[in-house]
């Protein structure tokens, strides 16, 4: 079968490789679309790095080196279903949460599965990916969506990453706002107001503030570049500032800016990956106004509801599907587009 390798930094290869079997417990999927994240942008022009295994070093649950298929945001439909599985039939459509977890950690044992100590996941640790003509994944992490769209499923995994940052934040009601309206911070912002909350979304980027208003995602949209973000934040909420406010961006000077427009008591959660330490004043962000910093990553147990999202019209994925290309062109049109028009882009999705 024809599969898409990582070998390495900036070194993608299509090649044909020896198709899996079905073993019971397990189901073989025909993928239809596959979604490029920044996690495949990083290794692709940074090269190989955890949870990605080297080409001497294996990844601890999967014992594979590179190079390994690509591909863990993906949709697919149900080919055959091994001995012992049930609840799928062949011809469902699917996703895969692209889980790999030992099952023998503390956080494993405690129901936390994302946090898993030797945590790997198809399509960058190794046991197949979504860009490839078919792929066999343990039932437990194949999930059914119904009637909605292949495409719009290829989604669903950074919808659950959304989304289980919002449920971390623990916060249901009020207004919130969303610093960095990227795919992430797009999407929290698109779970927010599906769970009723007031949105205000702060971008420097005119396409993506444009994405955020055109969606519908944001009631607000800032340019905190040219405007106060404290000053219309006061003015939507009376001066009391913001129950929640989510970093989606990943950079200090926006964790700055959020925790400056909280109310008293409210909280900040981090979704994005900081590549650089944060310094922050403690006792005047946080202490003196009684507010939580927390930070989530991953999910676990979310994929039903982001599924139910989607498929009850709560969270309209369409509009966040800026491109579709064929495998062939996946460097060019995939990878380069997304590093030098990334303003523009919310998802690329690819298939073979």
């Amino acid at each position: 079968m024809k599969a898409t390798m990582f070998y390495g930094k900036e070194d993608i290869r299509i090649e044909e490789i020896q198709e899996p079997g079905v073993r019971p417990g397990t189901v073989k999927i025909a993928p239809a679309f596959n979604g490029i994240c920044g996690s495949d942008l990083h290794l692709f022009h940074d090269g190989p790095m955890p949870p990605a295994p080297s080409t001497e070093t294996p990844h601890p649950l999967s014992g594979e080196t590179l190079p390994v298929v690509m591909g863990h945001e993906f949709s697919g439909v149900v080919e055959e279903v091994g001995e012992g599985v049930e609840g799928l039939e062949v011809g469902d459509s699917v996703v895969v949460e692209p889980l790999m977890v030992d099952g023998t950690c503390p956080a494993c044992k405690a129901g936390k599965y994302n946090l898993c100590e030797q945590m790997g996941f198809i399509g960058i640790s190794g046991l197949g990916g979504g860009l490839s003509e078919h792929i066999v994944v343990e039932s437990r992490w194949v999930h059914p969506v119904g009637d909605l769209p292949l495409d719009q499923a290829a989604l669903i995994e950074p919808l659950a990453v959304a989304l289980h940052a919002v449920k971390h934040a623990g916060v249901e009601s009020g207004t919130a706002v969303v610093g960095g309206a990227g795919p992430i911070g797009l999407l929290v912002a698109a779970v927010l107001k599906a769970k009723g909350l007031t949105v205000i979304v702060s971008e420097m980027s005119t396409a993506r503030r444009e994405k955020a208003a055109s969606t519908g995602v944001a009631d607000v949209v800032v340019d905190p570049a040219s405007e106060d973000l404290a000053a219309v934040v006061a003015e939507r909420t009376g001066g009391a500032g913001a129950d929640v406010a989510f970093d989606a961006a990943g950079v200090a000077v926006v964790v700055d800016q959020l925790l400056s427009v909280l109310g008293a008591g409210g909280r900040l959660e981090v979704v994005a990956i900081h590549v650089k330490p944060v310094e922050l004043n403690i006792t005047a962000q946080l202490t003196m106004q009684d507010r939580v910093l927390g930070a989530s990553i991953g999910y676990a147990n979310d994929h039903a509801e982001a599924i139910e999202l989607a498929r009850s019209g709560k969270v309209d994925l369409a509009p966040f599907i800026t491109g579709r290309i064929k495998v062939d062109d996946i460097v060019e049109q995939g990878f380069q587009q997304l590093i030098t028009n990334k303003d523009h882009e919310v998802k690329i999705l690819v298939s073979m």
